[in-house]
């Protein structure tokens, strides 16, 4: 759910990148994302492996997103000043090196050590976005830029899927073995395809880091979008983390790749985003986020009750993610558009607060699933969507 923009298919020539360059850029956008989600299906076995607690592991479920927080605001600003080749080629080997890591930890602290330094280098996606958007000729940018958009859109959804699939037949550590692999490999592709040319930042890198947090409250209309978004993230990530907890043990106890394959239901949110944006320019933003946000709420009821009924589960997931991925695609459009002067710099701040949501909704699930139940969870994310909702009016109302 990470940068939801609509997803175009785009031409094979792209002026200053071409047709190798996007490829490769669309597939380590994608694998980049997914190596922050491929362990959520296989929490319990993760317990199991290094001798920890379900509660525990759940927590550390969230250290990758925490990661994606942190590679949002201190890596993603390098895209403008470093050659794009050499630093992603660099980010893709040390996302694989963190994998490597957490793929050999025999405890807690290593593998959050590892899964920390994956999640700051899988920011490599929102950098191939910009990448993409900044080697594009105007008329095709959109599309481009959707392109490697539904590269990152993939990663979320599948990345659970091929995660619990892999660690169903070969075991967590191997299955993350292997992605860190990729991740190397990705980035020798990046190395020859990617353009090697020198960038004339216009500002400071401290400047950057510094404006983004007063730029956030400085901006009202900004400001109310980017904590109803952290509200709905937060929804989102509690809900898939404590489903995958949930559903691994009694009375349901599926394997892994069992559990990766609910993830199949998110299928419908990434085919909401092509439509979503054209709904917005269509019927407006506010509409689209405010039908989105009911529909997902109204779908946390059926989850809390249908846990162990994987139809009505599924269907459930289903438009709680399509809710939730046409809110935020309405929701990013609105931001992109405050201010035409700076797109790229707002964008950075709504995303920055919309993690820390995500992050706290991925730390939380398994800590209430392990106090409370599954229909606690389910609970608390309809009160987390309730919630973004009255902001999200209350900031239309200041307008």
């Amino acid at each position: 759910m990470t940068q939801t923009l609509t997803a175009e298919r785009a031409t094979v020539r792209t002026p200053g990148l071409g047709a190798a360059g996007l490829g490769a850029s669309t597939l380590a956008a994608a694998v980049a994302t997914a190596t922050s989600y491929v362990l959520q299906p296989e929490l319990s076995d993760v317990a199991a492996g290094i001798g920890t607690s379900l509660s525990t592991v759940g927590m550390l479920a969230g250290v990758p997103i925490a990661g994606y927080l942190v590679g949002l605001v201190l890596l993603v600003p390098l895209a403008d000043r470093w050659r794009s080749n050499r630093l992603i080629a660099g980010q893709l080997a040390l996302l694989g090196a963190g994998l490597a890591v957490a793929a050999a930890a025999p405890n807690p602290v290593l593998l959050g050590f590892g899964l920390l330094v994956a999640g700051a280098c899988a920011s490599t996606g929102a950098q191939l976005s910009s990448l993409a958007g900044r080697y594009s000729g105007g008329a095709r940018r959109g599309r481009t830029v959707g392109t490697v958009t539904a590269g990152i859109s993939a990663g979320i959804v599948l990345g659970r899927i091929l995660g619990g699939v892999l660690a169903d037949r070969f075991g967590w550590r191997l299955m993350l073995a292997g992605f860190a692999a990729a991740c190397v490999l990705l980035g020798l592709a990046a190395l020859r395809t990617l353009p090697n040319r020198q960038l004339s930042p216009t500002q400071g890198y401290r400047t950057v880091l510094v404006a983004l947090p007063r730029l956030v409250w400085a901006d009202r209309s900004l400001r109310f979008a980017a904590l109803s978004g952290a509200l709905w993230f937060f929804a989102f990530s509690l809900v898939w983390v404590g489903l995958s907890l949930a559903l691994a043990r009694p009375p349901v106890s599926l394997p892994p790749g069992t559990i990766g394959l609910y993830a199949l239901a998110g299928l419908l949110g990434m085919v909401v985003t092509r439509f979503a944006g054209r709904l917005a320019d269509r019927f407006g933003w506010s509409r689209v986020v405010c039908c989105g946000l009911l529909v997902a709420a109204g779908c946390t009821a059926l989850l809390g009750a249908s846990l162990a009924h994987p139809v009505p589960l599924l269907l459930a997931l289903a438009l709680f993610d399509a809710g939730l991925f046409a809110a935020q695609v309405a929701n990013q459009s609105r931001v992109l558009g405050l201010d035409p002067s700076r797109p790229a710099q707002l964008n950075s701040a709504y995303m920055t607060v919309y993690f820390v949501g995500g992050t706290a909704g991925t730390t939380v699930g398994g800590l209430v699933l392990s106090a409370a139940g599954w229909p606690s969870v389910a609970a608390l994310a309809a009160l987390a969507l309730v919630l973004a909702l009255a902001l999200f009016r209350a900031g239309l109302r200041g307008r």
